[in-house]
């Protein structure tokens, strides 16, 4: 922390200078933006030209190299070219930018965001704003789910997945489902787990997220604190009851998941020889592209990862993202407003939502699409419609303060142990605990 203090106190001496140099000097507004996604510049620069046409305001588009964000950040900052409006990656990115973030809740873009608790938040201020995002859940063949709710023989009381809100009602349907697989035309409900090494990202990175985001949420924690360089795993064991579920009602049996691929699970998936798998909207390319896919795009939903956690029937879709729009505060007011209507305008007008969702790709968290304005992906207008729903709140992905690729690759090796019989629950939820924190001190 002392090296992190010591470049943004060069730094702000360098845009105090800036200010004693320009004092009395009147410009017009402006904005400056550094882009973090070199894929889509040309349609930035389109899109700033645009602007300028209709509003008069010159929007500056500038973009990093990949890979190369928080050094060109640094780099500009305590110039003439620092920028307007710029890119943090989550509670972490405020930390090291807190300095220079300003407070957004009262923006209009804001105010339109869907899901606020996806938002960087501290202290009661708003200093990032989501501007595309992804999801992840648990996703079903409504085709499958409706034939099970159809079945004479079947012995719940449930007759549509919209009832399945905990852990426990999932867990009451899957097994019911497993017992009626034959009846079904599947060979289990859930697809493969996929763990070998490489492979098992679903659940290292993405299920992880559940546990530590619960213990966080509990404990109050600070996510841009160091008080995340260590954790209890205390909601480990709601890690295991969701774990314990793919495996023992999938299509393969639990020993041989250490040779099965995403690719294998998907494959699975799209051919329906199971009702479920985990992943995330990205999915949709990956079933649909299938050869011999049976599953159709309205039949393609999400459930919420439900692992028995309390008051989890408001618990919505891990949603998240690494992209969060900040302004910067040491900028002029009237720059800092100019940068607060851009990004406004560029996700409520026709021609900016326009080059939201077809030239840049992006789920944008914001009221202001209309349903024909948004993408036609059918796990995307998933995602939208969870983020929509009125007292359901998305899963934050914490997994962006995980301390390393080591520790997930080591998660992942002990969960392969665990599920093919060879290591105990107990010295995993240790390992995991004693990882996590060597890997934070490696990382310091």
């Amino acid at each position: 922390m002392k090296k992190t203090n010591k470049i943004l106190s060069v730094l702000a001496s360098g845009v105090m200078l800036m200010g004693l140099v320009s004092c009395g000097e009147k410009k017009a507004a402006s904005v400056r933006f550094l882009n973090f996604k070199p894929e889509v510049t040309e349609q930035y620069k389109q899109l700033a030209a645009e602007y300028e046409k209709q509003t008069g305001v010159k929007v500056i588009v500038e973009t990093a190299a990949n890979n190369s964000y928080e050094q060109t950040l640094m780099s500009k900052m305590a110039t003439k070219e620092a920028p307007t409006l710029f890119q943090i990656n989550g509670p972490k990115g405020y930390a090291r930018w807190k300095d220079y973030c300003a407070d957004l809740k009262n923006t209009e873009l804001y105010k339109h965001l869907s899901d606020k608790s996806i938002a960087v938040t501290a202290d009661g201020g708003v200093y990032g704003i989501p501007y595309a995002i992804e999801g992840y859940g648990i996703i079903y063949n409504k085709a499958l789910t409706d034939s099970y709710f159809a079945l004479p023989s079947k012995e719940t009381s449930y007759s549509s997945m919209d009832e399945i809100n905990t852990f426990a009602k999932l867990k009451e349907i899957v097994a019911d489902m497993q017992k009626n697989a034959e009846k079904l035309g599947v060979k289990g409900v859930f697809a493969s787990t996929s763990l070998k090494a490489g492979e098992d990202w679903r659940w290292q990175t993405h299920l992880a997220n559940l546990p530590v985001y619960y213990e966080f949420k509990t404990n109050n924690t600070d996510l841009a604190s160091d008080a995340t360089n260590k954790i209890d795993f205390s909601f480990g064991d709601n890690f295991r009851n969701i774990f314990d579920l793919y495996l023992d009602y999938s299509v393969v049996d639990r020993k041989t998941v250490g040779t099965k691929t995403v690719v294998d699970s998907m494959s699975e998936f799209a051919l329906e020889n199971c009702i479920m798998v985990q992943n995330g909207n990205w999915a949709w390319g990956q079933i649909a592209d299938v050869q011999g896919n049976k599953v159709l795009p309205e039949n393609v939903k999400y459930l919420p990862i439900y692992t028995g956690v309390d008051g989890e029937e408001a618990q919505g879709l891990c949603v998240g993202t690494e992209n969060f729009f900040s302004i910067n505060s040491a900028a002029s007011e009237a720059d800092q407003k100019a940068a607060a209507d851009f990004i406004y305008w560029l996700f409520s007008s026709e021609i900016g939502k326009n080059y939201v969702t077809n030239e840049f790709h992006f789920i944008a968290p914001f009221d202001t699409f209309s349903e024909s304005e948004r993408p036609t992906d059918p796990l995307a207008k998933e995602v939208i419609a969870w983020t929509s729903k009125p007292g359901i709140n998305s899963v934050p992905w914490n997994f962006t303060l995980f301390p390393s690729q080591k520790f997930k690759d080591d998660f992942g090796s002990s969960l392969l142990r665990y599920a093919q019989g060879s290591k105990e629950w107990t010295a995993v939820a240790s390992d995991v605990v004693s990882s996590w924190a060597k890997e934070s001190a490696s990382a310091q």
